[in-house]
C-alpha cells in the first residue's frame, strides 16, 4: 500500500504560516521606530492603509478560491488560470523574487536581534553589527533553514506550532512589561517628549518599510496544493491571519507610543527586550518570528517557481518534484540562490523597499483578476461572495501606493514585468481552459456595440465596414490588397470566400458552414468566412442583406467588376439590388498588367454633382495612411463643358478639399471647344494612373445588358479602376459643374 501525500487544514497549512509571517521581523524590529517617526496616528494610518490592501487582496483571493480548486503554485495559479499564462507567468516570477527577497528580509532582522545580544557578542567575538556581520550569520541562518525544509516540509509545519506559541508568549511578556515598568500617561495627554510626525523621514519611506508586515497571508496561499481542501482552508485561514495581525499591531502601536519615549524608539531596534517583563521570552519571540517567517518563504517560494516550470515557462528542471509529497528540492535550491543575494545586500531597510514594490504589483494583480472574473466571465460562481469594487479598490489603491512610494520604482517594477511578459507570450504558451480575457473582450464588446447603436453616424466619423467577396486569397490577392487599404488600421473587412455547389438544393448548405484560416486571418480587423452557395448571385444578395447587425452593419461592399461574367444581365440586376439596400458599392476593375503600377498617383473624375465624390474622398483618405499608398499623390478631375465656369469650379472643388482637409491637385479639363468624348479624355489623361476612381450610373430597369456593355467600353485600356457608387448615407455635392 503506497504512502499518503501528507495534506494540512486551514489552522495548520494556512493560518499559521500567514500569521508567522505576519507577526515578523517588522513588528519586533521596526515598529517601534515607525511609531517614534510617525506618531499615533500617523503609524495607525499607515497601518490600516497597507490593510487596505491585505484586506481588499485576502478577500478576492478568498472568493477566485471558492470558485475554482487552487493547485500548487498559490497566487501564481490563480493569476495564471484568470489572466493567462503570459500575464500570470510574469507576476509569479517577480511573486517568487519578492519571496525570496523576504527571506532575506526575516533572516537580515533575525541576524540583527542575534548579535546585539551581549553573551552572542562575547561568544562570537563580534562587538557591533556590521554588514560583514550581518551577511556572515544570516548565510549561515539561511542554509540551516534550507536544510531543515529540504528533508521534509512536514517538520517545517510541525515546528511552526512552537514558533507560534513562543510569540504569544513574548506578546504576553512586553505586554505586561509596559505595565510594570512605565506609568502611562492619562488617556488623551501626548508622552512627555511629544511626537512631531515625519519630521526626518516622509510618509511614503515610512509605509515602504512597514508594508511588508502585511504582506504575510501569501505565505498560506503559497501552500494551496498541500492543502486538505483549499476551497475551505484558504479562505479562512487568509481572513483570520489578517484580522488577527490587525488587531495585534494597532495595539501594539497605542501601548508603544504611551509607554516608549521617542528617542528610544528612533535609536534602539531592540528596545522591547529591555521593556519586557522576561526579555528571554521576547528575544525567542524575535528570533522564532523571523525564522518562522524565513521559513514561511522557504516553504512558498519554491512552490511558486515549481508550478510555474510545471507550465513550461522557465527551465523545468525547477519543476521536478521528489517524492510522495512532489518536494520542489530543486526549486529550494534556486531559491536559497536568490535568498543569499539579498542576504548580501545585509540593510534590513533597503530589502523591506524592493519587496514592498514586488507585492504591491502582484496584489494589485490579484485584485483585478477578480474583478475581471466577478464582471465578465460567465464560469465565475464562488460560493464566497462579495463585492466587485473590492476588488477594484485593491487595484487601485495598490499603484496609487506604488506611484506614491516611488514612480521610478514603479515604473521599474512594470518594466521588469513586462519584458517578462513580452519574453512568455514569444514562447505562445497557452491554458486549454483559457483565461478571463476572451470573457472581457465579449462584455466590453457587448458594452461598446449597444453604445454604437445608440449614435447617430456622421460623415466625419464614418469608417468603412466593408463586406468583400474575394474568392480567397489564392484566385484574386488583389482584392484582398485593396479592401486592406480601403480599411487601413481604421475599419473592418468580413471577407466572404463563396464556393459554388450546384448539387444543393438549399442556398446555403448549413452543414458546410466553416471558418477558414486565409491569409486575412493574420491581420487585426479583418475576419474570413468560407460559405457554400448553390446561387453566386443569391448568395451574395442574401448575405448582403442579413449580415451584420445594429451597430457593426457593413457600410460598404467590396468585389470585382464582373467583365468576365457570363450573364451581363444578372450582374447588373444583381447591383441594382445591392444599391436598393443602400450599400456604398466599390468595384474594382483589376488590370492583370499593370496591376497597382508604382502606388504613386491616383485619379478621381468627378461629375462635380453626386454623392459619390463624397464617398471616394473618405476612401481615399484611408487608402492614404496605408503603407503602400502613404506617398501617392491625387488628382481630382473635372470635365468642364463651359470655359466661363473655370474659375468657380476650381474655387468650389478648393473648398470641397478644405472641407475634408485633403491635400490635392485639382484639374479641370475645358472641353467647349474640342467636345472631346469623355471616355477618350478620361483615357488620355489617367492612362498613366496607378489608380483611378470612377463613379457609377444607375441600373435603368430594362437595359441591364447596356449597363455592362458601356461601362466595359467607356473604362477599357485604362489600368486599375474602382468603380464606386455611394449610399444615401453621403450628401450629394455641388461644385458647379
Amino acid at each position: 500500500m503506497s504512502e499518503k501525500a501528507k495534506k494540512f487544514g486551514a489552522f495548520a497549512g494556512v493560518f499559521t504560516p500567514s500569521i508567522l509571517t505576519i507577526l515578523g521581523v517588522i513588528m519586533y524590529m521596526r515598529l517601534g521606530w515607525v511609531t517614534g517617526v510617525a506618531g499615533l496616528w500617523g503609524t495607525i494610518g499607515i497601518i490600516l492603509l497597507a490593510h487596505i490592501v491585505s484586506v481588499t487582496t485576502g478577500l478576492s483571493i478568498s472568493s477566485i478560491a471558492t470558485d475554482k480548486k487552487i493547485e500548487a503554485g498559490g497566487i501564481y495559479y490563480i493569476l495564471s488560470r484568470s489572466l493567462g499564462l503570459p500575464m500570470g507567468g510574469s507576476i509569479g516570477i517577480t511573486l517568487f523574487i519578492g519571496t525570496a527577497l523576504s527571506i532575506s528580509l526575516y533572516i537580515v532582522g533575525f541576524t540583527e536581534s542575534f548579535i546585539a545580544i551581549p553573551y552572542i557578542q562575547e561568544l562570537t567575538g563580534i562587538t557591533e553589527i556590521s554588514v560583514s556581520s550581518i551577511r556572515i550569520i544570516g548565510s549561515i541562518v539561511l542554509l540551516i533553514l534550507v536544510i531543515i525544509a529540504y528533508i521534509s516540509t512536514e517538520i517545517a509545519i510541525k515546528a511552526q506550532f512552537f514558533i507560534l506559541g513562543a510569540i504569544v508568549l513574548s506578546l504576553v511578556s512586553i505586554v505586561v512589561g509596559f505595565i510594570i515598568n512605565q506609568q502611562p500617561q492619562e488617556i488623551g495627554i501626548e508622552p512627555q517628549q511629544a511626537i512631531k510626525p515625519f519630521h526626518d523621514f516622509t510618509f511614503e519611506q515610512v509605509f515602504a518599510i512597514f508594508f511588508p508586515a502585511v504582506t504575510g497571508f501569501t505565505a498560506g496561499v503559497a501552500m494551496s496544493g498541500d492543502l486538505k481542501d483549499s476551497k475551505s482552508d484558504i479562505p479562512k485561514g487568509t481572513l483570520l491571519a489578517i484580522s488577527v495581525g490587525l488587531v495585534v499591531y494597532i495595539a501594539l502601536v497605542v501601548m508603544i507610543y504611551y509607554f516608549v519615549d521617542q528617542a528610544t524608539l528612533l535609536s534602539n531596534y531592540n528596545f522591547l527586550m529591555a521593556l519586557a517583563w522576561i526579555p528571554a521570552l521576547v528575544v525567542a519571540g524575535i528570533w522564532g518570528a523571523t525564522l518562522s517567517s524565513a521559513l514561511g518563504g522557504i516553504l512558498g517560494g519554491p512552490r511558486i517557481i515549481q508550478a510555474i516550470a510545471q507550465d513550461k515557462i522557465v527551465p523545468k528542471i525547477l519543476g521536478k518534484g521528489y517524492g510522495v509529497n512532489n518536494e520542489p528540492r530543486n526549486a529550494l535550491i534556486f531559491t536559497f540562490i536568490i535568498s543569499e543575494a539579498g542576504i548580501l545586500i545585509g540593510d534590513l531597510n533597503i530589502i523591506a523597499g524592493v519587496v514592498t514594490m514586488f507585492y504591491l504589483s502582484a496584489y494589485g494583480f490579484i485584485n483585478l483578476a477578480f474583478a475581471l472574473e466577478k464582471w465578465a466571465s460567465t464560469d465565475f460562481r464562488p460560493s464566497f461572495n462579495i463585492s466587485l469594487w473590492i476588488g477594484v479598490l485593491g487595484f487601485v489603491v495598490s499603484f496609487l501606493i506604488m506611484f506614491q512610494l516611488d514612480i521610478l520604482s514603479m515604473f521599474g517594477a512594470l518594466a521588469i514585468l513586462g519584458i517578462i511578459y513580452h519574453f512568455i507570450s514569444k514562447k505562445q504558451h497557452y491554458l486549454e481552459i483559457g483565461d478571463v480575457w476572451q470573457s472581457v473582450r465579449a462584455s466590453i464588446l457587448r458594452k461598446l456595440l449597444t453604445q454604437l447603436s445608440k449614435k447617430t453616424l456622421t460623415e466625419r466619423n464614418w469608417r468603412p465596414n466593408i463586406l468583400l467577396f474575394s474568392g480567397g486569397a489564392g484566385s484574386r490577392p488583389h482584392l484582398i490588397e485593396f479592401g486592406k487599404a480601403l480599411v487601413g488600421e481604421h475599419g473592418m473587412i468580413s471577407n466572404f470566400i463563396l464556393v459554388i455547389n450546384s448539387t444543393s438544393k438549399v442556398l446555403f448548405p448549413k452543414s458546410k458552414q466553416a471558418l477558414t484560416k486565409d491569409i486575412l486571418s493574420k491581420d487585426e480587423g479583418i475576419f474570413s468566412r468560407l460559405q457554400e452557395s448553390n446561387d453566386l448571385y443569391k448568395g451574395i444578395e442574401s448575405i448582403a442583406a442579413t449580415y451584420g447587425f445594429s451597430g457593426v452593419e457593413p457600410n460598404t461592399i467590396l468585389m470585382g467588376w464582373g467583365r468576365k461574367t457570363e450573364d451581363h444581365v444578372r450582374f447588373a440586376k444583381m447591383f441594382k439590388h445591392l444599391c436598393d439596400l443602400d450599400h456604398n458599392i466599390v468595384m474594382l476593375d483589376y488590370n492583370k498588367e499593370k496591376g497597382f503600377g508604382n502606388y504613386k498617383r491616383i485619379d478621381v473624375w468627378w461629375r462635380g454633382g453626386s454623392n459619390n465624390g463624397n464617398l471616394i474622398l473618405s476612401l481615399i483618405k484611408y487608402i492614404r495612411s496605408s503603407y503602400k499608398w502613404r506617398h501617392a499623390s491625387v488628382r481630382i478631375m473635372l470635365i468642364n463643358n463651359e470655359n466661363s465656369k473655370h474659375d468657380r469650379i476650381y474655387k468650389k472643388a478648393k473648398l470641397a478639399l478644405n472641407n475634408m482637409r485633403m491635400d490635392a491637385e485639382i484639374r479641370i479639363i475645358n472641353n467647349e471647344v474640342d467636345k472631346t468624348p469623355v471616355n477618350k479624355i478620361i483615357k488620355r489623361e489617367s492612362g498613366s494612373a496607378d489608380l483611378t476612381f470612377l463613379g457609377l450610373a444607375d441600373v435603368v430597369e430594362g437595359k441591364e445588358q447596356d449597363f455592362v456593355e458601356r461601362a466595359d467600353t467607356l473604362y477599357q485600356d485604362l489600368g486599375t479602376i474602382a468603380l464606386v457608387k455611394a449610399s444615401t448615407f453621403f450628401k450629394e455635392m455641388y461644385i458647379g459643374v
